[in-house]
C-alpha cells in the first residue's frame, strides 16, 4: 500500500519536475516474472526505475536498515519492509548467495525484481563489472531478464549530495533476454559469468557508459550507500 501511495503521490512529482525520457516500456510485461537489470549510478536510481511500470518492483536492500535500533532504524527497517525490499547481506560469499531466497520467492510468485547487479553505485561513471547474482538468479526462477541504462541521475543525485538538482535523465529499457537454455546449471561458475557478462553488455548498450572489467570499490565503513 505504502508503494502504491507513493506511486499516486510522488511519482507525478518526479515526472512533472524532471521529466524523464522514458523508451522501451512496452519490453517490460504487463504480468508474469521478470529481473531488472539496471546500472546503479545514484540512490536516485530506485525512484526513477519506478517510474517504467505501474507494477510494483520489488528491491534489495542491505540488511543493516532491516536490524537498526532506536527510534530512527525501527522508522527505517518498517519503511523498506512496507515498500516491499528484500534484505541482503553484502559481505560477500556464502552470505550473499544465500540472500538471493527471498529474492527468488519473488519471482517464484509472478512478480518484478530489480536487481544492480555491479553490488553498489559506480563512483567513476563507468559501469563496473556485474556480480553473478543476476544470473544465478535467473537461471534458478527462469525469468526473463529485461537490462536497463539509466543517465542523468548521477547528476540529479550525486553521491554525498542530499538535495536533488535539477538535471536530463533517461532510462532506457532493453528487449528481454532468455537464458532457458542454461536452465538447472546455475552452480557453474563460467556459466554465471558468461550469462552475466551478456547481460552487462547489453546495460552498458543502453547507457552508454564505457565498460570497465573489475568490480566497483565499495565506499567506507559508516558511509551510506
Amino acid at each position: 500500500m505504502l508503494y502504491k501511495t507513493l506511486q499516486w503521490t510522488v511519482a507525478p512529482m518526479i515526472k512533472a519536475t524532471w521529466r524523464p525520457r522514458i523508451e522501451g516500456r512496452e519490453n517490460i510485461p504487463a504480468e508474469g516474472p521478470a529481473i531488472l537489470a539496471c546500472n546503479h549510478l545514484s540512490v536516485a536510481d530506485h525512484y526513477f526505475l519506478a517510474l517504467v511500470t505501474s507494477r510494483h518492483i520489488a528491491t534489495m536492500a542491505k540488511v543493516e536498515y532491516f536490524v537498526r535500533g532506536g527510534v530512527k532504524g525501527k522508522l527505517i527497517g518498517a519503511t523498506v519492509k512496507r515498500l516491499g525490499q528484500v534484505a541482503v547481506d553484502r559481505s560477500g560469499g556464502r552470505r550473499s548467495a544465500q540472500a538471493l531466497g527471498p529474492s527468488e520467492q519473488v519471482l517464484n510468485e509472478g512478480r518484478l525484481f530489480a536487481i544492480f547487479p555491479e553490488g553498489t553505485r559506480s563512483t567513476d561513471g563507468h559501469l563496473h563489472k556485474g556480480k553473478t547474482g543476476v544470473a544465478r538468479l535467473a537461471l534458478a526462477t527462469g525469468a526473463p531478464v529485461i537490462p536497463i541504462g539509466l543517465s542523468g541521475t548521477d547528476k540529479v543525485l550525486p553521491i554525498g549530495v542530499t538535495v536533488p538538482r535539477m538535471a536530463k535523465v533517461e532510462v532506457r529499457i532493453g528487449k528481454p533476454l532468455d537464458f532457458a537454455r542454461y536452465e538447472g546449471m546455475q552452480a557453474n561458475r563460467l556459466t554465471l559469468r558468461a550469462v552475466t557478462d551478456q547481460i552487462m553488455d547489453a546495460i552498458a548498450e543502453l547507457s552508454g557508459q564505457e565498460y570497465v572489467d573489475t568490480y566497483t570499490k565499495r565506499r567506507p565503513a559508516g558511509r551510506e550507500e
